[in-house]
Formats: structure tokens, C-alpha cells, sequence
């Protein structure tokens, strides 16, 4: 027989077990729940809510939290700014009207320096002259490539327009008809646009004798300083000096749209690849905004201000960002996200206003050209620099000539 005292020890002893058991119980589930976190983070079986199993959680954080906590963090696109290239562009002319630097589908980057035009293969990276007007007491106020890379025209001081086959180094082609300098030019196929100081836009088949009939375009009150078609080659965008923006089809010889909020002379103009009907443009001194369009229903969209000049424009050809260009008073290169008009990066270096710009072949990098008499590449739409764009940084100066 047991004794009262006994049994009360062991009722005692048997609570405390009891006790034990629950409060080790209780440690090993919350044991259990931060192994299942820990092996959760590390991917090693799919993380469920765990909140309905265990309740004994310390985090005050959700469990929907923590996943999302634990998610990767998507790398943030680094853009550098320093250019992978720097070349000396002597008498590259300081002046916003003209546009003297564009780049090839067979990249090559042609450049107008004082009465010549010089060829940079990006490949190679050898320098030819191609043309020379000395002779005729000329100098060159623009170049634009054909879309395949095989033509360059040439615009004048004088007013005329020379096409050039670029493989032969030989002018096929002599177009008159403007009675000013031509600061301005845009390819539609075999079709070459020109607008000019004599405030004419007059469009062309290269294809054609010179002395074939052009059709012209009359509707600026000053100098036309910016002409691109549209991806589609439907429209062309006209920008002038008289602040003034004019969007013309291939049926008609009157603008088919205008706008007028511009406050200084419209030289920036880009239409966007990925969004159709979405045009850019960007304003001088007076103005220094850049405005979106949608052309299709005719109305203005956002609008930002720059806080400098505009002088170019270019949209990315793989993601939804452009880039633009400036001068007076900051001299810088801009990146924007678009359509939420963040600055996705700045980029300085240049020491006069940034006039001159061209994208790439492949879309990944750009050029751009200043008064400081130097052209520089940067790496601005890429996603990561090449081995050759790599090799590049070694000699960063190179004359152009």
C-alpha cells in the first residue's frame, strides 16, 4: 500500500511531466517552424502559409511578407558615365540648326566637319574622307544615311543636296532646288526629304534624274532644322525655327497636323517604335520641354520640363526609354523612362551644347557630338558592354581625321 503523501508525489511529478512534455512540445514545433523558414529561404521546397499550422510565430511580419522579403531583387540597370570612346572631331560646327552626325545600318558614322564629310567604321575603326567642297567655297550643314546603309546624303550651305554611293565613294546624284542651306534630312525608301532655311521641305526619288518634278512642302515660316518619318513611313514630322510642329502624310501637301505648344524652335523630333503614333519632340532655349503626341487622334500627351535646351531625341529600339540631349545651360545627356517621364540616368562631359546624336545599329549604344569639337560614345540602352566595346576603352582618343 501506498501512503496519501506517495500518490501525491507522484500526481505531483506526473504534472510536472505533463508540463514538461507541453512546454518541450512547444519549443520543438517553434523549432520546427524557423527550420521550415530557414529551408524555405533556400528554395529547398516550396514555402506555404504556415501561419494556419503554427501560431507560435515571433515575426511580426506576415508570412506573404517574408516570401516576398525573400524574393530576388531585380538587378537595377546600371548605366555608366563615363564614354567607352572619345574622338576628335576638329571644325565641328557649333550650331543647333544643322545636323552633322548620324550612324549607319552597316556602322559606319558619318560626320560633317567644315566643307567634308568623313566615314568612321565602328568595326574597323578606320577614317576616310569621302567628300570635300572646299573647292566649291562650301561647307556641309547635314548628313543622313539611307536605311540600308548604302547611300549618304549630303546637305549643302548652297542649297543643294548630294547622294553618294558609299562602297564606290562616288556622287550619284545632284538635287537642286532649294535656294538656302539644307540643315535637315530624312529617308523614306529611295525618297529623300530635305528642309532647308528657305523654309521648304521638298521630297525626292534619288532614283530619278534631277530634272524630274519634287514634291514640295510648304507650311514653316522659318528655317526647317527637323524632318523623321515615321517607323511606318507613312508620316513625316517637320520641326522649324518657328516653333512649330507639322505631321504630313504622302497624299497631301498640307500638314495634316500642327501643334503649336512648343515655345522655341523645334529641332528634337523622334517617333516611338514601340507605341504607334507616339511622337516626340523637344524644344529650344525659350521652351526646353519635351512633349508627346499622339498622332493618331491628334492630341498632346505628357509633357516634361528639361530645364535646358533640347537638341535631340531618340528612342530605345528594344525597351520603352529614350534618350535625349541638351544644351544651353547644362550641357548634358539625359535617359527617361517612359511613360512615367523618370530619369533613368545624366550623363556629362561635353563642354558645349550637346547638338548632335545617333543610335547605333544594334540600338545598344549612342554617339553624340558638341561644339567642343569632340564626338562620344556611351553605353546607354545596353544591357552589358561587349568585349570589342571593352578593348575600346584603351585608346580613348582617337582623331577623327
Amino acid at each position: 500500500m501506498h501512503s496519501p503523501s506517495s500518490r501525491l508525489q507522484r500526481s505531483h511529478n506526473s504534472k510536472q511531466c505533463t508540463d514538461l512534455n507541453a512546454s518541450r512540445s512547444k519549443c520543438i514545433e517553434h523549432l520546427y517552424y524557423q527550420l521550415y523558414i530557414h529551408f524555405s529561404s533556400l528554395r529547398i521546397f516550396p514555402l506555404q502559409d504556415y501561419n494556419e499550422q503554427c501560431p507560435y510565430s515571433l515575426s511580426p511580419v506576415s508570412i506573404k511578407s517574408q516570401k516576398l522579403l525573400r524574393s530576388p531583387r531585380k538587378a537595377t540597370r546600371k548605366i555608366s558615365k563615363i564614354p567607352f570612346k572619345v574622338l576628335d572631331a576638329p571644325e565641328l560646327q557649333d550650331d543647333f540648326y544643322l545636323n552633322l552626325v548620324d550612324w549607319s545600318a552597316q556602322n559606319v558614322l558619318a560626320v560633317g566637319l567644315g566643307s567634308c564629310v568623313y566615314l568612321w567604321s565602328a568595326c574597323t575603326s578606320q577614317v576616310t574622307r569621302l567628300c570635300d567642297l572646299s573647292s566649291d567655297a562650301n561647307t556641309v550643314t547635314s548628313v543622313s544615311w539611307s536605311e540600308r546603309g548604302h547611300q549618304l546624303a549630303v546637305g549643302t550651305h548652297h542649297g543643294y543636296v548630294t547622294v553618294w554611293d558609299v562602297a564606290a565613294s562616288k556622287q550619284v546624284n545632284k538635287l537642286q532646288g532649294h535656294s538656302a542651306r539644307v540643315g535637315a534630312l530624312a529617308w523614306n525608301g529611295d525618297v529623300l526629304s530635305s528642309g532647308s532655311r528657305d523654309r521648304l521641305i521638298m521630297q525626292r526619288d534619288t532614283r530619278t534624274p534631277a530634272q524630274v518634278s519634287e514634291r514640295r512642302l510648304a507650311g514653316h515660316r522659318q528655317e526647317v532644322c527637323g524632318l523623321k518619318w515615321s517607323p511606318d513611313n507613312q508620316y513625316l514630322a517637320s520641326g522649324g525655327n518657328d516653333n512649330r510642329l507639322y505631321v504630313w502624310n504622302q497624299h497631301s501637301t498640307n500638314p495634316v497636323q500642327s501643334y503649336s505648344e512648343h515655345m522655341a524652335a523645334v529641332k528634337a523630333i523622334a517617333w516611338s517604335p514601340h507605341h504607334h503614333g507616339l511622337l516626340a519632340s523637344g524644344g529650344g532655349t525659350a521652351d526646353r520641354c519635351i512633349r508627346f503626341w499622339n498622332t493618331l487622334t491628334g492630341q498632346p500627351m505628357q509633357c516634361v520640363d528639361t530645364g535646358s535646351q533640347v537638341c535631340n531625341l531618340a528612342w530605345s529600339k528594344h525597351s520603352s526609354e529614350l534618350v535625349s540631349t541638351h544644351g544651353y545651360s547644362q550641357n548634358q545627356i539625359l535617359v527617361w523612362k517612359y511613360p512615367s517621364l523618370t530619369q533613368v540616368a545624366k550623363l556629362t562631359g561635353h563642354s558645349y551644347r550637346v547638338l548632335y546624336l545617333a543610335l547605333s545599329p544594334d540600338g545598344e549604344a549612342i554617339v553624340t557630338g558638341a561644339g567642343d569639337e569632340t564626338l562620344r560614345f556611351w553605353n546607354v540602352f545596353s544591357k552589358a558592354r561587349s568585349q570589342k566595346e571593352n578593348k575600346s576603352v584603351l585608346n580613348l582618343f582617337t582623331n577623327i581625321r
